[in-house]
Parts: structure tokens; C-alpha cells; sequence
């Protein structure tokens, strides 16, 4: 008898894991709280909660995952590749820069619109017989015992029971099944929300990324499809987030970017609307109880600073299936929990070397202190001609030392 896994949360993270799951011949039940769009037209991906106007810069690890999974001709037609990566500070002399000719890499990623990803990969889901989709649905429950693992969920008048030797929780930051488990979480609030956008420059991006800290926050201009097409992600001071939202606003906030990132993008033309999310750092204080395993930002929500937090939880997912490919080989019980916690202890030193790095950034670069502005824009210049670090950083960045 085939064993099935139930994933709870189907979010980018977990679609992305059930497809990695049905190529590995094992059955999925995926449960996402939401009803998915239908995806009439060709050209439109509209926005849903999961797959919303933020983006996604993939490493060249989740490139090569999305490869295997045979997606990236489909993924590809909607991403633009990172050909070099510049870091600055406003009103400061530290710069660095990182091109992927000198590190000799086709790329240092790809940047993607989470709505076309979403798209792409609820098309294939919807496609693949080993994958039952079941949205619209909210987990009301979750218990386990030695055997299995036991959900109820309510989609309207309707109760489902369902069990499985294997639940997979990727249920998001305010994870429920995570508090159903008892698993408590280690909380940092930034006290910022993420300002969200696309804008269109004078000046072509020329496949490149930008990385612009400034007093109001750390700023990402990254390349979209599109030759002028660039997406924002600016972190601001909780509260202030009035300022830059609503089309009253649109001059406003392009004017402040002008400001900012000077005339290295030509003029800010055009924006389009403004999103804003709440940031904070989520950490599980456990990521394997049992037959449940946390996934995605039930298990670790990070500042975006550095565009690591979906990459990470790709390669999480990546290693949580080789280990139950194993499983599968041996015949064994998918949920053992003894395997589970070996999975959980070979993903700590990744996840916390990219945890410590992103928290690290933000805390530094939002010290307007002189003399820890000295140090960071010295550090800058160092990263930038020293001889061996560049290499180092950008395999890390891009997912191939995990």
C-alpha cells in the first residue's frame, strides 16, 4: 500500500514540497485554508494570500530544484536572471560589488513574481495524480500517537477526518498546527513593515540587483521581466507605512526612491501599488514533534533583507524528501520520528548561519551610530578587494555550500 503524506498549507513552500514528493513516487494530501483563483486568461496570474505581490529571488539551488522538477521552462518565461549585485550605503563611501562573469557563474539567481510562481506551480499540482488538492479548507485539530497522525478540518458545513503517518506542516508565520503541538517560538519584531512594489525606470536594469541601505530602512531594487521593470522591497518604520501606501502617495514615494537610490536607475517614472508587510523574525523552538514535521515560516520566518528566508525553506524541503526517499527504500514508516529529529539536526548549522546573517544585517545597518557606520562601510570596501571572499559569499548566497 502506498503511504500518503498530508501537507497542511499550500503556500509556495508547500506546493513547491508536494510536487518535490509525487516525483518521488510518494502520494500527497495538500490542505490550503484559502480557495485558489482559476486561472483563466493566459497572461494574468492575479494575486492570492499566498501567492501575492511580493517576489522571489531563487538562488541558483532553487533553481536547479525547480530544474529537476522539470518547471524551470515553464518558470523561466516569467523570471529575469541576476547578473551582478551592487551594495551601498546612502551618504556613505562603502560599496561593494559582485558580477557573475568574475565569479564565473551563469547567474547569481533568478528573480521571479510570486504571483507567476504561485501559478506555475498550482497548474502542475492541479496536473500531477499523485497530489490531491483540497483548498478552502481550515485544520480545526491536530493529535497524533504512536501511529499515525490525526487531523480534523472544517470546508463549510463539511468535517473532514483524516489521518497519516506523516503530516507536514506549512501553514505560515501564525502556524496552527504548530500551537496545536505545543511548540513555542523565540519572537523578534523589527518593528518594520515591508513597502512592496513594482516601478518603472528611464534606465534599462541591465540584470542588476541593488542593495541600498538607508535611514529609512534597508532597500531592494532587484530586475523584473521587462526592461525598465524593477521590484521594490523597502523595510520602513512600523507606523509610517501610511506615508508610502494609497495613490494619493504614488509621487511621493517615488520621490523619496529618487532620493534614496540617486540617479543609478535613471528617473522613477511610474509605481504600481503598494503592499505593505509586517516584519518580525519567528523562530520554532522545535521543528519535529513526533509524526509532524514544521516547513516554510511555521518552522523559521526571517527578515527579507537578504532575499534568503524561501531559499532556505527550498532546501529544507529538498533535504526533508531525500530523507523520506530513504524511508520509501527501506519500507519504513515515513513519520518515524527518530528520523525526523535527523532530519531537524541536518538542517541547524544552514538555517542558522542564514538566521544569523540576515539579523545581522538588519541590526547593523539600522544603527545610524558614526562610528558603527565607519566599521560597516569599511567592512564594505574590505568585501569588495580582498582576494577570496567574494567567492565564499556569493556560494552561500546562492545556495551551493548548505
Amino acid at each position: 500500500m502506498q503511504q500518503e503524506v498530508i501537507i497542511v498549507g499550500g503556500g509556495m513552500v508547500g506546493l513547491s514540497l508536494a510536487l518535490m514528493l509525487a516525483k518521488s513516487n510518494i502520494a500527497v494530501k495538500l490542505l490550503e485554508a484559502i480557495q485558489y483563483p482559476n486561472y483563466d486568461d493566459a497572461n494574468l496570474a492575479p494575486y492570492h494570500s499566498s501567492f501575492d505581490a511580493r517576489n522571489s529571488a531563487l538562488s541558483r539551488r532553487s533553481v536547479q530544484i525547480y530544474q529537476e522538477l522539470g518547471l524551470w521552462d515553464a518558470l523561466q518565461e516569467h523570471a529575469v536572471p541576476i547578473l551582478e549585485v551592487h551594495i551601498t550605503e546612502q551618504g556613505s563611501f562603502g560599496k561593494a560589488r559582485l558580477q557573475a562573469e568574475q565569479e564565473k557563474v551563469e547567474s547569481f539567481g533568478q528573480v521571479i513574481e510570486n504571483a507567476w510562481l504561485g501559478r506555475v506551480l498550482l497548474t502542475q499540482v492541479r496536473a500531477e495524480p499523485l497530489i490531491e488538492l483540497i483548498d478552502g479548507v481550515k485544520v480545526t485539530s491536530l493529535n497524533q500517537d504512536a501511529d499515525l497522525a490525526y487531523l480534523e478540518a472544517q470546508r463549510g458545513s463539511e468535517v473532514l477526518k483524516l489521518q497519516s503517518k506523516l503530516v507536514i506542516a506549512a501553514d505560515g508565520r501564525d502556524s496552527f498546527c504548530r500551537k496545536a503541538l505545543g511548540i513555542g517560538v523565540d519572537e523578534h519584531d523589527y518593528d518594520q513593515v515591508a513597502i512592496v512594489t513594482t516601478v518603472q525606470t528611464s534606465k534599462p536594469h541591465n540584470h542588476v540587483g541593488f542593495e541600498r541601505f538607508s535611514p529609512l530602512g534597508p532597500l531592494a531594487l532587484l530586475p523584473l521581466p521587462g526592461e525598465y521593470r524593477r521590484s521594490v522591497v523597502w523595510p520602513v518604520k512600523k507606523g509610517t507605512e501610511h506615508e508610502w501606501v494609497g495613490e494619493d502617495n504614488d509621487q511621493h514615494f517615488l520621490n523619496a526612491l529618487q532620493q534614496t537610490y540617486g540617479d543609478r536607475a535613471g528617473k522613477f517614472q511610474k509605481t504600481g501599488r503598494r503592499f505593505s508587510f509586517p516584519l518580525s523574525q519567528v523562530l520554532a523552538e522545535k521543528q519535529a514533534v513526533g509524526r509532524v514535521v514544521l516547513m516554510g515560516n511555521a518552522a523559521h520566518t526571517i527578515h527579507p533583507v537578504a532575499g534568503q528566508g524561501f531559499n532556505l525553506c527550498m532546501r529544507d524541503a529538498y533535504v526533508l524528501v531525500r530523507y523520506l526517499k530513504e524511508q520509501l527504500a527501506q519500507q519504513a514508516d515515513l513519520g518515524d520520528a527518530a528520523m525526523l529529529q535527523d532530519y531537524e539536526k541536518s538542517r541547524l548549522t544552514d538555517q542558522q548561519r542564514v538566521i544569523k546573517f540576515c539579523d545581522s544585517v538588519v541590526r547593523g545597518f539600522s544603527n545610524q551610530n558614526p562610528v558603527l557606520k565607519l566599521l560597516r562601510n569599511t567592512g564594505l570596501i574590505a568585501f569588495d578587494t580582498i582576494p577570496g571572499i567574494k567567492p565564499l559569499v556569493a556560494n552561500y548566497a546562492m545556495g551551493l555550500k548548505a
